[in-house]
């Protein structure tokens, strides 16, 4: 029986769909371009191949594209009459995943990897920071992602995907001297991943390695292409290399060129998330409001987001409405939230609306109200999902508001308490 790249066995006779079928997966590893058109030739080569249809759902979820993603399920449980056990777990799992409940994905997910634990597939779905447990709503996250990578690190040996994954997880849980020997390996074996790459992104900033990071990824990024799944986030870290080196120009055409609303690459939740923190985190380190692309962004949002749903995308839809002074759609979508907080469907619970207020009291400039606010949430940073990067935005906003508000002994308590390692915090002083 043909097998993929982890000796896993798929029920198909052709070699050539096996074979598309192992390329579309190592695309979807390594994030690079060209992973749906990968399972596309394998159901080409094969249409009744049914995971070449869960590996097109996959490809199609990346993209937001939900509806073609549950037909795409839909043809793959058509065609689980001869498929083995382990892939129809993995179709069941992916229905499971579509119906968007959190806990009962993760449930799923952890039953099946502990059958069959190198189902890269599957466990590429929970295996980074804004995957299932990222969007689980709680708080310690960070350390059952690593509890779990380190369970399962027997069965993948030196795998270079794998390691990298294992890297990103230690690293957000703190432990970077782990860390950092895994994501070195990785990239000996394959220096062309996108996640490898953007695992040593991170482990640059929560080390505080500022020019390192530029450094690498000006370089590396002139040979990935456009279409790769991370172009826009790649180059989202690198200006915020520039910002904290002081090369705003610089930070501003990347943002412009590689990840804006409008000229940049990606999903659009990926360039939801990574212009609105960018927008935001330009102005928290004193440079001038484009007000012009905070409208352009609000629309973009409400267009692609008119719903709530996904905690850390909503974090970024309602930073725009509070910016653009849209009180009124902020309010409705938190009480679209409650909704779905009542349904069990909404794990962060209240964190996400009351950050949401403190970001339209920043903009009506009710520092107090923003410091009350943010401080104590600070301990639940987990539960908005994201990397710690990512979430710096949040307390990034309480000390700018700390330092609008003239309150020295709040900033310097605050930074004391910061993790250690991260560079030096890009917020200006008051205007």
């Amino acid at each position: 029986m043909l097998a993929d790249q982890y000796d896993l066995p798929l029920s198909t006779a052709s070699e050539a769909a096996r074979d598309a079928y192992a390329l579309g997966l190592d695309r979807l590893l390594t994030q690079y371009d060209g992973i749906g058109a990968a399972f596309d030739a394998a159901i080409a080569a094969d249409p009744g191949f049914a995971l070449a249809h869960i590996g097109r759902a996959q490809a199609l979820m990346l993209l937001g594209e939900m509806a073609g993603a549950r037909a795409a399920v839909a043809t793959a449980e058509a065609l689980a009459g001869g498929v083995t056990r382990r892939e129809a777990s993995q179709i069941a799992f992916y229905r499971t995943l579509l119906g968007g409940r959190v806990d009962v994905s993760l449930a799923a997910l952890l039953a099946h990897l502990a059958e069959w634990p190198r189902d890269a597939m599957v466990l590429n779905t929970n295996a980074n920071p804004n995957g299932l447990l990222g969007s689980s709503g709680v708080v310690g996250q960070k350390a059952r992602l690593v509890a779990l990578m380190n369970a399962l690190a027997p069965h993948y040996g030196d795998d270079w995907w794998f390691a990298s994954a294992h890297a990103m997880a230690l690293n957000e849980d703190g432990q970077h001297a782990a860390a950092r020997p895994r994501i070195e390996r990785s990239f000996a074996r394959r220096p062309d991943s996108a996640w490898v790459a953007h695992s040593r992104a991170h482990l640059c900033y929560e080390e505080g390695e500022t020019d390192a990071a530029r450094a690498f990824l000006s370089t590396w990024l002139k040979t990935y292409p456009r279409g790769g799944v991370l172009y826009g986030h790649l180059h989202w870290h690198l200006a915020l290399g520039e910002l904290e080196a002081g090369e705003a120009a610089s930070a501003w055409d990347l943002y412009r060129a590689a990840f804006s609303v409008q000229g940049g690459s990606g999903t659009a939740r990926q360039k939801l998330q990574d212009a609105s923190s960018f927008l935001w985190r330009w102005e928290l380190a004193g440079q001038p409001r484009d007000e012009a692309a905070w409208r352009e962004l609000h629309g973009f949002a409400l267009a692609h987001f008119p719903r709530p749903g996904i905690a850390f995308a909503d974090l970024h839809v309602m930073l725009a409405q509070a910016i653009n002074g849209d009180g009124a759609g902020l309010e409705a979508r938190i009480a679209e939230m409650a909704e779905l907080e009542r349904e069990a469907r909404y794990p962060s619970g209240p964190v996400i609306p009351a950050i949401s207020r403190a970001f339209l009291a920043f903009q009506q400039r009710d520092f107090a109200e923003v410091i009350e606010t943010l401080e104590p949430l600070l301990a639940q940073s987990e539960r908005i999902g994201g990397s710690r990067a990512q979430t710096d935005l949040v307390e990034f906003t309480l000390l700018r508001a700390c330092a609008e508000a003239g309150r020295a002994e709040d900033t310097r308590r605050i930074l004391a308490r910061r993790r250690p390692g991260p560079a030096p915090v890009p917020v200006a002083a008051r205007h």
